[in-house]
């Protein structure tokens, strides 16, 4: 066989490389699921299987959304008063401005939420919010590391790696951790969000795309003969399996085998999985596919959906990506919050809500935990100058909202608070390793226990830190 005819069929995407059909099931199977990082050690109960985080990139207003501060409206317009110069990203402090949305109190819950998630405002009594978290950093990219992965710095394994770490995968056919970016772009860090770090690369979120081609590359871009393809898996196994006992410590070499091997039958459940059209009508219509709006954000909650039915572990959905030159396809609302933020919240209301509702009525919310997450919110002052109220706010880092819903949360909740104008949080106040380590508890995870020896020192998702929300646990 010529080294040309060699290189022209095996460089026909992943399905020319994959190995599955050529290694072996057992070995596959125990590959995947050999990673419980626990042993015999007595662990907390498990209250979920899985779950969904909706990360909204950019920095959601809380005082505009989850966080009702009706003194805002009595001090519209007027100067912040402080002890000291209040630390903002852009070191430009604007007047008190208002709420730009009307609050109300939803359902029986009477949870104070906006208008700007209409949708969302209907499942209150689904909501546990947290209204008092708060971060170390007020600049985007660390600020989004910090809430995926307990650090400030890339190189850290995210939330989504370390329970894949922890529990494995329910499937053998699709990855234990999926990643469904926005179609407006990627995240500020890119895939260093959802990256393995120090762990085995096997738990690296997978990036799927929510339109027609779910897996770029999954499929040759013409058709090989099947003797050529037989022969072609023959050979890179023969040359794996060479480089295995050649080099059998290499954890590259085993994550790329592994890699292959999913590949190879993520060609037969990906074509299905990804086939919304199977889906009824009323499903499209709770979930919004066939609005131009909402067809992103609905195409990819429902793709979520049924990758939780076929077993994956963890899925995050971004929600907002800075565009090159326009870094404003985010929730990062400095010229207008309002103009911003209608147009982020219009894309996800509708979607995120359907999918709480359908995950509900599937029975599948008992066990899944959702998350809403956003890297910080925004100051309740308006960014600019002392003149006028301007329609901008700045970062926030002291003090916003985040929400989660499922298996083991007192539902209909809202825990901690801000002070009176939602600046810092005050009261309870919640950081991202006590939200990590609760998150973790739900899983049946002690998150003091669950850890990985990198580089002398046995690392955690909480670091050396984390402290357990147990007043919002059911």
């Amino acid at each position: 066989m010529q080294r040309r005819t060699f290189l022209e069929w095996t460089r026909h995407g992943l399905g020319a490389t994959a190995l599955a059909t050529l290694l072996s099931e057992d070995r596959s199977l125990a590959s995947n699921n050999a990673s419980s990082a626990f042993g015999s050690q007595v662990r907390p109960r498990q209250r979920v299987k899985r779950a969904i985080q909706i990360c909204l990139v950019g920095g959601m207003s809380h005082v505009d959304t989850f966080d009702y501060k009706p003194a805002l409206s009595k001090l519209h317009g007027r100067a912040v008063r402080s002890e000291k110069k209040p630390e903002v990203f852009f070191d430009s402090i604007g007047l008190l401005r208002e709420s730009d949305w009307t609050f109300r109190k939803r359902c029986q819950s009477g949870l104070w939420i906006s208008d700007l998630f209409p949708h969302l405002a209907r499942m209150a009594d689904d909501l546990t919010v947290i209204r008092s978290m708060h971060s170390d950093s007020a600049s985007h990219t660390p600020a989004l590391f910090l809430s995926n992965s307990g650090f400030a710095s890339n190189g850290f394994p995210s939330l989504g790696s370390w329970l894949s770490y922890g529990l494995g995968n329910e499937a053998d056919s699709l990855p234990t951790y999926v990643v469904l970016p926005d179609n407006q772009g990627t995240p500020n860090g890119g895939a260093s969000n959802w990256s393995t770090g120090f762990l085995p690369a096997r738990h690296q979120g997978v990036v799927l795309k929510s339109g027609n081609q779910t897996v770029p590359d999954l499929f040759p871009d013409k058709s090989v003969p099947k003797d050529a393809d037989a022969f072609t898996r023959r050979l890179i196994d023969l040359i794996n399996q060479q480089q295995l006992v050649d080099n059998p410590q290499d954890k590259q070499l085993h994550a790329r085998i592994r890699s292959y091997e999913l590949a190879a039958k993520m060609q037969t459940s990906i074509p299905e999985v990804g086939n919304l059209s199977q889906e009824p009508s009323y499903i499209r219509k709770l979930y919004g596919l066939d609005d131009d709006t909402t067809s992103d954000g609905a195409r990819r909650c429902l793709l979520a959906r049924r990758l939780l039915e076929r077993g994956v572990r963890f899925i995050q959905i971004f929600s907002g990506g800075p565009l090159q030159g326009k870094p404003r396809t985010s929730w990062d609302g400095h010229e207008s919050t309002i103009r911003n933020h209608t147009n982020q919240a219009q894309r996800i209301d509708r979607p995120v809500a359907g999918l709480l509702q359908d995950l509900k009525q599937r029975g599948l919310l008992e066990d899944t935990l959702v998350l809403f997450t956003t890297e910080f919110g925004r100051t309740p002052f308006s960014q600019g100058s002392q003149d006028r109220v301007s329609p901008g706010r700045d970062h926030n880092p002291k003090g916003f909202s985040v929400w989660m819903a499922g298996g083991g949360l007192q539902p209909g909740i809202a825990y901690g608070e801000t002070d009176e104008i939602g600046w810092k949080a005050a009261q309870n106040k919640v950081s991202w390793h006590d939200f990590h380590a609760t998150v973790l508890h739900l899983f049946g995870i002690d998150h003091e226990k669950m850890t990985f020896y990198h580089n002398g020192i046995k690392r955690r998702l909480t670091n050396v830190h984390g402290q357990i929300v147990r007043e919002i646990l059911a």
